[in-house]
């Protein structure tokens, strides 16, 4: 078992929230930072941060604190964005249109390749000069452009059976938007986006804070 299968997913999810505000400082010129300096900024104790950045290896300095520009990289290898993927958005409705037009993806070496949906309306329309095809068309366009990633922004009743097909294409990784769970092999990456599920507890956290008020 290598050292990356034993680091908890609760460390792997706040990798991004450091890379972030690395991202930040560097835009500010800022070349050094403390554990307790960014802690300051991000939330995180500065304990959580040395902890954490620890698993990765030795990044820090006594007396020195951490180099911006330095950890902004191998964060950035870490997470793996030095690659670049291939992706699809399958599903071209509000959501998925939403997707295809953030171009703060391919700034991440996300490139969107294509579009497909089943509503005759939508087929055919482009966004960010990307044509919506056809979803009978999936298949043969992931055989012809080695997608790595496929985006779903589809309703319960479509989710799994285009999971498959993904799946049996060879993707390796869905980002599911789709308010179901798929099931797909071991080695799939699966990263689950359910959209009500949040706001829930957006909604927990504004009713415990009126119940805190009322009680006071």
């Amino acid at each position: 078992m290598n050292k990356s299968t034993l680091i908890s997913m609760a460390v792997v999810r706040r990798l991004p929230k450091y890379y972030r505000y690395l991202a930040e400082l560097l835009r500010r010129d800022i070349d050094r930072i403390s554990s307790k300096e960014l802690s300051e900024k991000i939330g995180f104790t500065a304990s959580q941060i040395r902890q954490d950045l620890n698993n990765f290896g030795d990044f820090g300095q006594q007396g020195y604190g951490y180099n911006v520009k330095e950890l902004h990289r191998e964060i950035s290898k870490i997470l793996g964005l030095y690659k670049e993927y291939n992706t699809v958005v399958v599903g071209a409705g509000n959501l998925g249109q939403a997707i295809a037009n953030y171009s703060g993806f391919s700034k991440q070496g996300f490139n969107l390749k294509g579009i497909f949906d089943k509503n005759p309306k939508l087929i055919g329309i482009k966004i960010n000069d990307i044509e919506i095809k056809d979803i009978d068309m999936l298949p043969e366009f992931i055989d012809n452009n080695s997608i790595d990633i496929g985006i779903l922004c589809l309703p319960r009743n479509s989710a799994q059976e285009v999971a498959n097909v993904l799946v049996e294409k060879g993707v390796k990784g869905i980002w599911n938007f789709a308010p179901a769970d798929i099931v797909v092999p071991e080695e799939i990456a699966v990263e689950n986006v359910h959209l009500s599920e949040s706001l829930m507890v957006l909604s927990y956290r504004l009713n415990e804070t009126n119940l805190l008020n009322e009680n006071k």
